[in-house]
């Protein structure tokens, strides 16, 4: 990682967070801020568009779909304080790539371990659901993310299909080609993409050259976890065979 690197992600997490591009999502982030739900009347929302988080030299990229109404719209932190983040993190957790298995506030403590988590929409959209607009309007914070990552980046984990979706243009437009046609969502499903090789017809480690693997994953939600269709076992092998092909140290 370079200085660089750091400064960059830095100062787009504090872009991303200042976004008001699509008045629909501008409009539900903030009402559900003001209104809150009951659980959480002391808390003060955080109301804004959700960074990504982890470590700016992260070699496994984790990329969902948008943040929760009362998860990171109330915390500010992707995955933290609603259920899907419970199950995320925990997984994490189990194969050695976060420091605890919870993930409640801000200032909780939590590390990953080569790992950054971010998403296509990284605003609260009402009911769980971008519009195709907002989906492509957000893209462009998911291209400057991937090309900073770009230097240590082997291996994306994409949670659900409307991520899997949202991200193969993204990565295209970050400088790796994507097959046509474009690879089907599935469980399970990997895909690898080689980067363009800027002209000169050699790719390399320390420009970025490297493969990217990418891995389909079901998405952690509710709907998921609760009726087996995702499985703690299943995630934690889908996250162990990203880490492998990412070069992390893993468990299990």
């Amino acid at each position: 990682m370079t200085p660089s690197t750091a400064s960059g992600l830095a100062d787009l997490d504090q872009r991303i967070s200042g976004c008001r591009a699509c008045p629909r999502l501008v409009a539900w982030r903030e009402e559900v801020a003001r209104t809150k739900r009951a659980a959480f009347a002391e808390w003060t929302y955080w109301g804004r568009p959700v960074p990504g988080f982890g470590p700016a030299d992260a070699r496994l990229l984790i990329l969902g779909l948008a943040p929760a109404a009362h998860g990171g719209n109330r915390t500010g932190r992707m995955f933290t304080g609603d259920r899907s983040g419970d199950v995320l993190y925990q997984a994490l957790y189990d194969v050695g790539l976060a420091s605890q298995p919870t993930a409640v506030s801000v200032d909780d403590g939590l590390e990953l371990y080569g790992v950054r988590v971010t998403s296509p929409v990284h605003c609260a959209p009402p009911a769980n659901k971008p519009t195709p607009q907002e989906r492509d309007t957000c893209r462009a914070w998911l291209v400057q993310e991937l090309t900073l990552l770009r230097p240590t980046l082997r291996a994306v984990v994409v949670l659900g299909a409307f991520g899997w979706q949202a991200a193969l243009p993204a990565f295209a437009e970050a400088g790796w080609p994507v097959p046509r046609p474009r690879p089907a969502f599935a469980h399970g499903t990997q895909v690898t993409l080689h980067r363009g090789d800027g002209g000169d017809g050699t790719e390399t480690e320390d420009d970025g050259g490297a493969p990217l693997r990418l891995f389909g994953c079901f998405h952690v939600s509710q709907r998921n976890t609760f009726t087996g269709r995702l499985t703690p076992e299943m995630l934690r092998n889908v996250l162990r065979t990203a880490a492998q092909a990412a070069g992390l140290p893993h468990t299990g």
